[in-house]
């Protein structure tokens, strides 16, 4: 399986047509960039978010385009201490442009078999998949790309499930 960079997967950005879809599975997400930031909130510090801006000025760019960029958050309640930093920083996302979903886990629909064998995924304009992968400790390995369209068809359906079932941010109590 050959993997892209993450710096690779974002230059599908420049690509998309119409929406962009990201699928988080994880409770933890250990992103060598929010490590210094992730440590300041646990501490009660105040957080520089300019770690940020790169992903909000290209969310902004294409949703000033008239793109969409929409997420979905499975998480188990009551919260980890990474998910609640989340939480706490997505006004800064949606601030940006991004559309983001919160849906705890336990409100997964029983019969749904999470495609990608569970592992986070985005899919851009219901035709391409950039699967996440990580090692052991949660470190992102890179992104496999798929186009093979009956996975693709089977994420499609997972997105608008789970979009629909999910609660915006703004409304998301936790």
């Amino acid at each position: 399986m050959k993997l892209i960079s993450s710096a690779e997967r974002n230059r599908l950005f420049e690509q998309f047509a119409q929406d962009a879809f990201h699928l988080e599975l994880r409770d933890d997400y250990s992103v060598p960039d929010e490590d210094g930031p992730y440590a300041s909130w646990l501490r009660g510090e105040s957080v520089d978010n300019s770690y940020m801006e790169p992903w909000l000025r290209m969310v902004r760019r294409v949703t000033d385009e008239g793109k969409t960029v929409r997420r979905v958050r499975v998480v188990t309640e009551p919260h980890t201490p990474y998910i609640q930093w989340e939480h706490a920083t997505t006004q800064i996302n949606e601030a940006a442009g991004e559309a983001v979903r919160w849906l705890p886990r336990r409100d997964l629909p029983g019969h749904l078999d999470l495609p990608m064998e569970g592992n986070d995924w985005w899919l851009f304009d219901g035709r391409l998949l950039a699967v996440g992968h990580f090692d052991e400790t949660g470190r992102v390995l890179g992104s496999e790309l798929i186009d093979a369209p009956e996975l693709v068809s089977e994420c499609t359906l997972v997105r608008d499930l789970l979009w629909e079932l999910a609660t915006p941010h703004s409304e998301y109590k936790h």
